[in-house]
């Protein structure tokens, strides 16, 4: 299929090229064309959503505008004035551009233009940014990474674009001599290592300029950003099309990244579009751009992406770049679903596209977008592996305010990816139940590394120990090997989602050797009752003996357990020496009795949650807090139980979470505090999993989960002298007890 979408749109370029379609054409034409100024003057003159923000937005960019303009040489790293002043000059230039076309006051093209005339002359004059990485590959001049130059292009060759036709003939040759062509070559001829790879580095780069190509009339640029500075198709914005997004518009480095990579992808899709719209970009691979856009939408919960790999944890939907996609995505498919997620958003985009979303919202078009359990294809072809989310909430719940159970075969997600294969998050009444670390970074405080990835991400936020997946010989997975990990994916067995919930099935062998590691979870609903119950089946096989873990990440305060902890109060040694353990305090330890152990905490939504799990009286608890060996207090203070088996060949673990009870102590009552679980049975016969539950008030329920390959019909089996039968992939039953 990659090779089809390359033939094709190579012969489309030839006939682009022969026909020399990229000719200077009337400005602006890029995301915001002149047929959409004048629909959007005439919109500013009424009283509705879009006039509104136009007003607000000439306030803001009046009121900086008033200030005296700085354009200084750059000396400091993320989160430093120097960086943060360049970073708010091409917001600023962006908006004024915006302001001009449609008031078609020149005081705003001229200040765009002072602006472009100030850097022309600090541009030539600097070298590589004094703060930039040592021996770093993509270096800036601006910024400290070409990254935020690829950013600062994208925004400003707009802004240009807006003001174009305003300036006179030497502003515009020393803009476009001094300043944008410059930047432009720096950020692909200079740097052809990031120009040309796979990566959002690389889209930002060919985003800036093939959209530079397209207002300065260089349609080589616009072929390079397309296929690579060699024009092979090795490389380039359609080969990121093809390899960073699956078929159902899953980005392989995850929902943070999927969110920050969109923009460059959809802004350079609508300049495509709006130049050449025979190249037919947004129906590229079936529709891809399009499907990333709802797919990032539905990787998050209660407004907020699951923050799986290098991830900032409070970003969500209501982030700039996804606010565009979804504009641009409704302007193209009027789609009223997306209207939903813009109001959430609260923010109405000054663009043509925005404009029919303000109307949209004003007419009150809203239809509610559904949120659904799905299993994510990783990878290129969608073979990769999965990223699984599982959804279910009760009768007039929010579909995102309900439970989610998010598990992660995917694949390796690059540089940015963490080595924790099959790993696992819960969420519950809009609440983070069992986390997930995500990145160790302060975005743009300077104080803290410059704001970049601080050094414990790469000793405990990737590291294995730090999420919800096996752990074996206290190493992680790949031995934390970037280039070993993106060799290898998980195979994810089966994923099925019913009316009684979803359950999904996924192995891996290559995370350690001679170690195979094998998960089944399920996210399902009681059947009278509609509670639902979070079930986790982890086996570990391997040819010798090895120590085996099990942590679980939790947020909220430890209420109690089943058995007896020996608490450190006194003083507190690291867990271990290295790959993350280092950085775990052991605060208690347990060895509970074989039978069931249970752990209850409190979280700040006011709900009980309680980790069941069946151990064998062998199997230690290890209670953990992050902290040890951080004299810089980089790494937020989170709790953790791990769950230990030592001198094994083949272990499993199997357990239940279950959300239970109210606690209200501004009105003083507590309610269901404990476990409503009595006993946990587990039974595997002929590739069928079967989970006994019983509650304390005697009711009992049976999980059946069938694993073979191919599922005949109807599975029928008999569990304690009682015949079952079921379709499909598993089945919760409620076991009638004879009298």
């Amino acid at each position: 299929m990659k090779a089809l979408h390359q033939s094709l749109f190579a012969i489309a370029t030839i006939i682009l090229l022969i026909s020399n379609c990229v000719q200077a054409k009337q400005s602006p034409n890029l995301v915001i064309s002149a047929q959409d100024v004048a629909m959007m003057q005439a919109a500013i003159k009424g009283d509705g959503s879009f006039a509104k923000t136009f007003i607000k937005t000439k306030a803001i960019v009046d009121a900086q505008m008033a200030l005296p303009m700085s354009v200084p040489t750059p000396a400091d790293g993320g989160g430093g004035y120097t960086h943060e002043r360049h970073k708010k000059n091409y917001q600023l230039m962006y908006n004024a551009g915006v302001i001009y076309q449609l008031s078609q006051n020149n005081k705003y093209a001229d200040y765009v233009r002072d602006m472009l005339l100030e850097y022309a002359e600090l541009y030539p004059s600097i070298g590589l940014h004094p703060q930039r990485k040592v021996n770093s590959q993509n270096p800036g001049k601006l910024f400290w990474q070409s990254l935020n130059e690829a950013v600062w292009l994208v925004y400003t060759i707009q802004a240009y674009d807006l003001v174009h036709d305003s300036l006179a003939d030497d502003d515009i040759n020393k803009i476009e001599q001094q300043l944008l062509r410059p930047v432009a070559i720096f950020l692909s001829e200079g740097q052809p290592s990031t120009f040309n790879k796979i990566h959002n580095h690389g889209t930002w780069a060919a985003a800036g300029v093939g959209m530079a190509g397209y207002v300065m009339n260089e349609a080589e640029w616009v072929e390079k950003a397309l296929y690579d500075l060699e024009k092979s198709g090795k490389g380039g914005f359609l080969r990121q099309l093809d390899e960073l997004f699956s078929p159902q518009g899953y980005y392989n480095e995850g929902p943070y990244y999927q969110r920050y990579a969109l923009m460059p992808f959809i802004t350079f899709a609508k300049a495509i579009n709006n130049n050449q719209p025979e190249r037919n970009i947004f129906d590229y691979r079936d529709g891809v751009i399009l499907k990333a856009i709802t797919t990032t939408i539905d990787l998050s919960y209660n407004g907020l992406f699951f923050p799986i790999n290098d991830a900032i944890k409070s970003k969500g939907i209501d982030t700039i770049e996804l606010v565009n996609g979804v504009t641009i995505a409704y302007g193209l498919t009027q789609d009223s679903r997306l209207l939903d997620i813009a109001r959430q958003q609260g923010q109405i985009i000054l663009t043509g596209d925005g404009l029919k979303v303000a109307k949209a919202l004003d007419a009150g078009r809203v239809t509610p977008y559904q949120f659904t359990s799905t299993a994510f294809g990783d990878g290129a072809d969608g073979t990769e592996g999965a990223f699984v989310v599982m959804r279910q909430h009760a009768d007039g719940e929010p579909a995102d305010k309900g439970q989610a159970l998010v598990f992660k075969p995917s694949a390796q997600g690059l540089g940015h990816g963490h080595f924790d294969k099959l790993n696992w998050q819960f969420y519950d009444k809009g609440a983070e139940i069992v986390s997930d670390y995500g990145a160790a970074r302060f975005l743009n405080v300077e104080a803290k590394y410059g704001g970049r990835y601080l050094p414990e991400n790469k000793t405990y936020a990737k590291q294995t120990i730090a999420h919800n997946t096996v752990v074996v010989d206290e190493r992680s997975h790949f031995d934390a090997s970037t280039k070993l990990g993106n060799q290898h994916h998980p195979e994810l067995l089966f994923f099925k989602h019913t009316a009684q919930g979803s359950v999904s099935s996924a192995q891996i062998d290559t995370a350690y050797q001679k170690v195979n590691l094998h998960r089944t979870m399920a996210l399902v609903k009681l059947p009278d009752s509609g509670e639902p119950l979070a079930f986790d089946i982890f086996g570990v096989k391997g040819d010798e003996f090895h120590q085996i873990d099990l942590p679980l990440h939790y947020q909220g305060q430890l209420i109690d357990s089943s058995f007896a902890r020996n608490a450190f109060a006194k003083s507190l040694t690291p867990l271990g020496n290295s790959n993350g353990y280092q950085h775990l305090w052991l605060t208690a330890q347990a060895r509970p009795e074989a039978g069931l152990a249970k752990i209850t905490w409190l979280n700040d939504n006011g709900s009980f949650y309680t980790h069941t799990a069946i151990v064998d009286g062998e199997t230690e608890v290890l209670f953990t807090r992050t902290g040890a060996n951080d004299p810089n207090f980089n790494l937020r203070n989170e709790a953790a139980f791990i769950y230990r088996k030592k001198m094994s060949k083949a272990h499993r673990f199997i357990s239940v979470i279950e959300p239970h009870g109210v606690y209200n102590p501004s009105k003083e009552f507590t309610l269901a505090a404990t476990s409503k679980i009595s006993a946990l049975n587990y039974q595997f016969e002929d590739e069928l999993e079967l989970i006994k539950v019983r509650l304390v008030t005697g009711k009992q329920y049976l999980l059946a989960i069938n694993h073979k390959e191919h599922l005949p019909a109807k599975t029928k089996f008999s569990y304690q002298g009682t015949d079952y039968l079921f379709s499909d992939r598993f089945h919760l039953f409620k076991i009638i007890t004879k009298q």
